[in-house]
């Protein structure tokens, strides 16, 4: 039975959970249908690809050693049928009322005596669209891992181990030794001397940056209910690419920008004061690389303010793009960003006894998360029905409202919020707003041609 430690930010995400906290990514795939290809036929290609997927067969126990830790085993009475569901969404509009289902499904924690992960199957009586919800513990995978294993369940990725439209047969999880060798531990120990020099560096950056008076409450830090709510907004990727060619910087940088302004327009309408410090964001950087470990979180972050407080949307987008300048130059193993960086630094049993302390402690760091998750350029497709959208969705940190996941597919940037039930019920007025800045953002800027 292949087996696997944590590491220890996996583990961090595994103890950070509670029942008002799930924390696992998401992503809503929405498709077009085709004729011939029933309900059914979907449900059971999900499940078939699911299955064949090793990672997905993975389930959590704690293990003796190292104290505190726990391991990925194989679960030997693995059943898909616990994972790949179907509901039936009531007539009336689709993408409305699969949304609202999605957010109440994220809701709900993952079983722990499981492999942590659903798919779900959304689809109403008539010919129209139909969605896959995915729902993926964050210790199983950072966003780009996520990607590359909900992946799996595509025509194009599916097929590519046999060409003929076959399940993709991936390798299985290696064995890992619990107990280095002499001369590895000795290397490893070099290595830890450097790991505790950076980990006190971040460290000391962290209480920095910390904000000890937190009593300016908005609605991105209002008390959590447990509840969720999914709203979703469409981008035009050319768009976003004018707007990038006309002021510098990256298209991260103008989506960024994009979120500040829509922010400033939903507090103003909802008659909210705008806040006297403006709201941190953190931007999670991934630090896999090519050929490195395909399993576990690999991540970073920035800090970033969100220029809420500044009027013109252009200078906005100039204040957004020194402060990205600024960390990118600072690099992502350092300052109060690479908290992260921090946590892969404990052991285990700090992050068994201590998550509840460093979940309430979000707060006083960041008060939005905003990620970009990239997904693959080519056309997909689920049983020949071609792939119209991906609404990525993020986890909610504990006392805090509001989270932001972007990714780019079918030349749409689509945007998916997920947020507090109760302390956002406006949420898709926001989603509003995010369209309306990038169209008001875009009329500002002078043209610049596209490169030949």
């Amino acid at each position: 039975m292949s087996t696997e430690l944590l590491a220890p930010l996996d583990l961090a995400f595994w103890h950070l959970e509670s029942d008002a906290h799930p924390m696992h990514l998401g992503a809503l795939a929405v498709f077009d249908p085709v004729p011939g290809v029933a309900a059914q036929d979907l449900l059971e290609l999900l499940g078939a690809r699911a299955a064949a997927i090793p990672r997905l067969r993975m389930r959590v126990r704690d293990v003796l050693l190292p104290v505190g830790g726990a391991a990925w085993f194989t679960d030997k009475d693995f059943d898909v049928h616990h994972h790949v569901k179907r509901v039936v969404l009531p007539a009336g509009d689709f993408m409305a009322e699969a949304t609202r289902l999605a957010g109440e499904l994220m809701e709900q924690p993952l079983g722990r005596g499981l492999p942590p992960w659903q798919m779900y199957l959304l689809d109403s009586t008539g010919d129209g669209p139909f969605a896959v919800l995915v729902k993926l513990h964050h210790a199983l995978a950072d966003g780009m891992r996520a990607v590359a294993i909900g992946a799996g369940i595509f025509d194009q990725i599916a097929s590519a181990g046999t060409g003929r439209g076959a399940v993709r047969r991936r390798n299985p999880v290696p064995h890992r030794s619990w107990l280095p060798g002499p001369y590895e531990a000795a290397g490893l120990a070099m290595d830890r001397l450097g790991d505790v020099r950076r980990a006190l560096g971040v460290g000391a950056s962290v209480v920095r940056a910390s904000r000890l008076d937190l009593r300016a409450t908005t609605a991105l830090t209002a008390r959590s209910s447990g509840t969720r709510r999914l709203a979703t907004a469409e981008l035009d990727a050319e768009t976003v690419q004018r707007v990038r060619r006309a002021e510098g910087g990256t298209a991260n940088d103008v989506l960024l920008a994009v979120v500040a302004g829509a922010l400033r327009r939903w507090m103003v309408e909802r008659g909210e004061a705008l806040p006297g410090a403006d709201p941190r964001a953190l931007v999670p950087v991934s630090r896999r690389r090519p050929g490195g470990a395909a399993t576990g979180n690999r991540l970073s972050a920035y800090l970033l303010g969100l220029p809420v407080g500044e009027p013109d949307a252009r200078e906005r987008l100039r204040v957004v793009r020194t402060g990205m300048d600024r960390n990118k130059a600072a690099g992502p193993l350092r300052g109060a960003g690479a908290v992260a960086v921090l946590a892969d630094q404990l052991p285990a049993l700090a992050h068994r006894f201590g998550a509840p302390l460093a979940g309430n402690a979000a707060r006083m760091l960041f008060d939005i998360l905003v990620t970009s998750v990239p997904l693959p350029r080519s056309a997909l497709s689920l049983g020949g029905c071609p792939l119209r959208a991906v609404y990525p969705m993020a986890p909610l940190a504990r006392g805090q409202s509001l989270a932001v996941a972007l990714s780019t597919y079918g030349g749409r940037v689509q945007v998916g919020l997920v947020a507090d039930g109760k302390a956002l019920p406006d949420l898709d007025r926001l989603a509003s707003a995010v369209e309306e800045e990038l169209r008001e953002l875009h009329a500002l800027v002078p043209t610049v041609p596209a490169p030949a």
